[in-house]
């Protein structure tokens, strides 16, 4: 019985240039094993300055993107890869650079009905000068993913994070501050439009950062989340009307903050490359709702063949 990607070419983008860059290896080489299981002929690419030129010389059929973060993620590739009229996973230009930064995405899908944290951007040095919302807050860079650079200021701190203007920061000259939200971190797949369920993550350490996400027990997810059916289906809705109003395509995946004292359900951002590591929130909903690894990296790799090269400036 033939494979269902038996003889088809694909290239996964994988590693890059952003700071998120260990991540993206894990999550390429998942992806390229999978698809090596289902028949395709793959070429891993470390997406590098010289991308136009390597997948020139590949000639792959169809582009999975794996990258995760700045130039992978802002709309960057994506340009490239429709200047080459590759069929590419994910979102498309125009959605990819703005769910990238969190001011404007905030912005459209408050407009959108997507209730969100409040705050602004800052200057660094201001932030770092004193405190620009009263404690607890949280301090962010406008353009990364995977809680990179993310500081908590908490209730009674006597000075702001000096880390934003140490000369090891590297993420812009304006940050996001936002008040702190207590309660519990949720997260919610979207697929073709559609949420999947309600993902309930219990850090080991301080707050979901980089090494919750990606280091082995580094958090505890539980699923479905054990939170009220009203509160469960909002986080849906949100999830859904979110994915639609940044014009996103294919899989994204939402992060909420909920508190269950003042019943305050809010959406933080959505990623559209979600993780597609062992750990991963994304291929673990899928998996509960009855989905392989292996056929939701079809389903991602279908969709791009269906959209074609054509449409992804819009979305």
């Amino acid at each position: 019985m033939s494979l269902p990607l038996q003889g088809h070419h694909v290239a996964v983008l994988l590693g890059g240039l952003s700071s998120e860059r260990e991540v993206s290896l894990v999550s390429g080489a998942a992806c390229a094993k999978a698809l090596e299981n289902l028949g395709a002929k793959v070429t891993r690419v470390d997406a590098g300055r010289d991308l136009a030129q390597v997948l020139t010389a590949v000639k792959p059929d169809v582009v999975f993107n794996a990258l995760h973060g700045e130039w992978g993620e802002d709309g960057c590739v994506q340009g490239v890869l429709e200047t080459l009229g590759l069929p590419y996973t994910h979102c498309g230009v125009l959605s990819s650079a703005l769910a990238m930064d969190k001011a404007k995405s905030k912005a459209v899908m408050a407009a959108a009905g997507v209730t969100v944290p409040g705050g602004g951007l800052y200057n660094r040095h201001d932030v770092a000068r004193d405190h620009v919302l009263p404690p607890p807050y949280v301090v962010k860079p406008n353009a990364e993913g995977s809680s990179v650079g993310v500081f908590i200021v908490r209730e009674g701190a006597n000075t702001p994070p000096q880390e934003v203007v140490a000369p090891s920061w590297t993420y812009g000259e304006e940050v996001m501050v936002e008040p702190y939200i207590a309660g519990m971190e949720l997260a919610v797949g979207v697929m073709d439009g559609k949420a999947q369920t309600v993902t309930e993550i219990i850090p080991r350490t301080d707050f979901y950062d980089y090494d919750a996400k990606y280091s082995e027990g580094g958090s505890q997810h539980v699923l479905p989340a054990r939170i009220p059916q009203e509160a469960f289906d909002e986080a849906l809705r949100l999830s859904e009307l979110a994915h639609a109003a940044l014009g996103c395509r294919g899989v994204t995946r939402s992060d909420l903050r909920y508190d269950p004292v003042k019943r305050l359900l809010v959406l933080l951002e959505v990623n559209t490359q979600p993780g597609m590591t062992p750990t991963s929130l994304v291929p673990e909903q899928a998996a509960h709702l009855g989905t392989s690894f292996d056929q939701l990296v079809l389903w991602i790799v279908e969709d791009a063949y269906a959209r074609g090269s054509a449409g992804g400036k819009a979305g």
